[in-house]
């Protein structure tokens, strides 16, 4: 009777253990369940939680393409995520037709996939074909942000506005979590230019998402943008997630032409 009580008590204790822990009765199930624990926790691995959870700074350095400058073509875009001290922690690479990106230039759709240092990809961008003017306020520039790819945990979503750059962070639901309000002029004539991250009712800023002068040379001859997300350290992953996507989608709106970086 005792062995069937203990039999019955073990899976009431499971669910009380956190992701990683260790369970002390793992040694009686080791030879039963190995492989299914491990399936289990592949898609855990995936998840962009590794260094995300302990940023505030988050780096974003586009790589220049010689053969586009050379030949005068659109190249699909590549980005280095880094932290503070600039250790690279993703690799960002634009997934796109070539007939797109010549022909529909800034606007064309494209997915963006975000892979670790181990070559595995933790968060994917995609990113539809829209329009990008005050003039057509029914079809703005949207990005839906995945992570771990396949799970959709956001958007980031242009709103209509006559005079100033605005965009929201939403939720998998699509409710408003974060407003994001640009200048009224994205030119950056020799500065940097600063996206605030604010909350929806304007009240608290949280954080900016700034792109970085890179000097005239580098802003005239070449496409290569930096840019800089501040946010506090404990903001939740997905925003933080979101952020890097609404980088991706401020640099093919204002930057992505060289004398747009001005």
């Amino acid at each position: 009777m005792a062995s069937k009580d203990s039999q019955n008590q073990k899976p009431g204790r499971l669910p009380g253990f956190l992701p990683g822990s260790t369970d002390p009765d793992q040694h009686c199930r080791a030879a039963s369940s190995p492989p299914r624990k491990q399936a289990r926790q592949q898609p855990h691995d995936r998840q962009p939680s590794r260094f995300l959870p302990t940023l505030d700074l988050i780096i974003i350095h586009q790589q220049v393409e010689l053969l586009g400058m050379i030949l005068g073509t659109e190249t699909s875009n590549k980005y280095e995520i880094k932290n503070s001290l600039g250790q690279r922690i993703y690799f960002a690479v634009e997934e796109s037709i070539c007939f797109n990106r010549n022909v529909c230039s800034t606007l064309r759709a494209c997915t963006l996939r975000i892979t670790d240092n181990s070559g595995r990809e933790v968060i994917t961008v995609n990113r539809p074909l829209r329009c990008n003017s005050c003039w057509c306020p029914c079809y703005l520039q949207e990005l839906e942000i995945q992570a771990p790819p396949g799970t959709i945990v956001g958007y980031v979503a242009q709103k209509w506005d006559p005079f100033q750059p605005t965009f929201t962070i939403q939720n998998a639901d699509n409710e408003d979590i974060l407003k994001i309000v640009g200048p009224c002029a994205t030119c950056g004539c020799f500065g940097d230019v600063d996206f605030e991250v604010q909350t929806v009712d304007e009240k608290i800023t949280v954080g900016k998402i700034s792109k970085y002068w890179s000097g005239f040379v580098n802003d005239v001859f070449t496409n290569a943008d930096n840019f800089g997300i501040h946010v506090p350290a404990d903001l939740d992953v997905t925003l933080k997630a979101a952020m890097i996507g609404a980088c991706f989608l401020f640099d093919f709106m204002f930057f992505e032409h060289s004398l747009a970086g001005l």
